[in-house]
């Protein structure tokens, strides 16, 4: 992967984890499928108005809205309500072997000796990073693990789909997903009305930093990476995402931080390296003449 777009993920990377501690802080002031649906609603009206989709791709924006705006993200906000921020990121990633493995059987993407050498590291450093805080309750793991299982999902829909504008996606999924999460905050969650009436900067400062800077900008160019380059390649850099998030959540939640997540993270780096530094090395010598 070219370091322009390795730095690319990286940025992307470090939004979402800030995403995790502003919904941790959002869903406190909110109902967590209220904050979704009013989320999808910003991206919506930002978005929609200025980007057009075909008949060809409407099917597939559909199943996308139903599998990550009315799946992946409600049951990422419902699961991170009673979980510490780095261990919900931590659960989250689940969604890289699944993804990986998905790419392996329906895509026939071969991963090759050296980046399964660097998934095994890589992960085993997110599971190290489990050492550190507790488990949230069964409830919100399994919430969080089949939120995780649908994005890896809506990864592979996304490598299948006819090619689709990154910021188009983003937009139209946000729109078709508003009746569907309104519908299960309508079913699950009361006073919604008052809610948004009482709700103070965290809440409505949440809304505009998940739809504008996660679902806009690092959505955006998540799904122009995943165009570019194999998924086995690009979702392997989501494994920084719990680093960042530990990191965030004891600077700004006070989370505790001890030797697992210290070392938990540099695993992940080193995992991350071996797969990354593969990949230049195969790029240089296919060009050389």
């Amino acid at each position: 992967m070219p370091l322009k777009h390795l730095l690319i993920g990286l940025g992307i990377i470090a939004i979402w984890a800030f995403n995790i501690i502003v919904i941790k802080v959002g869903i406190e002031d909110l109902p967590p499928l209220l904050v979704t649906v009013l989320r999808f609603m910003l991206v919506a009206v930002l978005v929609v108005p200025f980007t057009r989709i075909s008949r060809r791709q409407l099917p597939w924006i559909l199943v996308l809205a139903v599998t990550f705006g009315g799946l992946h993200f409600p049951l990422l906000f419902l699961g991170l309500q009673r979980s510490e921020a780095g261990t919900g990121a931590l659960l989250v990633q689940m969604g890289t072997p699944f993804a990986t493995l998905l790419a392996a059987i329906f895509l026939k993407e071969k991963l090759g000796s050296r980046r399964i050498v660097g998934l095994i590291l890589a992960f085993g450093g997110v599971v190290m990073l489990a050492g550190g805080p507790s488990l949230p309750p069964p409830a919100s793991t399994a919430l969080l693990l089949a939120s995780a299982f649908f994005w890896a999902v809506s990864t592979m829909i996304i490598k299948l789909a006819p090619p689709i504008a990154p910021l188009t996606l983003t937009g139209w999924i946000s729109l078709f997903a508003i009746p569907l999460v309104a519908l299960g905050s309508w079913l699950f969650e009361d006073h919604q009305w008052q809610a948004i009436q009482q709700a103070g900067w965290a809440g409505w400062g949440a809304v505009v930093y998940t739809a504008v800077m996660s679902s806009i900008a690092a959505y955006g160019l998540w799904y122009w990476l995943l165009q570019k380059h194999p998924v086995s390649r690009v979702v392997p850099l989501t494994l920084l995402m719990p680093v960042f998030a530990v990191i965030l959540g004891v600077w700004l939640l006070g989370d505790p931080l001890g030797f697992n997540k210290l070392a938990g993270g540099a695993m992940v780096i080193a995992g991350l390296a071996v797969i990354n530094i593969r990949f230049r090395r195969h790029r240089q010598s296919s060009a050389a003449p």
